[in-house]
């Protein structure tokens, strides 16, 4: 995933505008917006400063990693890609013994769900075609 569709992203998880989200950062929004459309990229002091705001890695900003923290596989396609990311999307409420968990526990759980789909993925990559 290109850096500005994921700045892009990130700033709509928080429901900021270009220039709310610039004015955190310390730059213009032009700047900024050049970013979200990939005409230029942030240095890396920029992008550390961008993964500090989002609480995630800068790992995650240049594709490295899942939203989870978690490596994506070197074999992974971009259609493995997109299908755990509508896996993440659906955001189904996870309850345990019919109460709805927080967001830590929530979190902990998707890690593990990951580490399955991936896991699964590896798998089914490698059995043979049958005819």
């Amino acid at each position: 995933m290109k850096i500005g569709k994921v700045l892009t992203e990130l700033r709509s998880k928080k429901n900021l505008t270009q220039d709310q989200m610039a004015d955190a950062l310390g730059v213009k929004r032009p700047r900024y917006n050049a970013w979200e459309n990939d005409i230029s990229k942030p240095d890396l002091q920029m992008i550390d400063k961008i993964a500090e705001y989002h609480k995630i890695t800068v790992d995650y900003i240049l594709g490295r990693e899942s939203n989870l923290g978690t490596p994506v596989p070197t074999w992974a396609t971009s259609r493995d890609k997109r299908d755990f990311k509508q896996l993440l999307e659906e955001d189904p409420e996870i309850m345990f013994d019919g109460v709805p968990l927080d967001q830590e526990d929530r979190e902990k759980v998707l890690k593990v769900m990951e580490a399955i789909f991936w896991d699964a993925k590896k798998k089914n990559k490698r059995k043979p075609i049958q005819e």
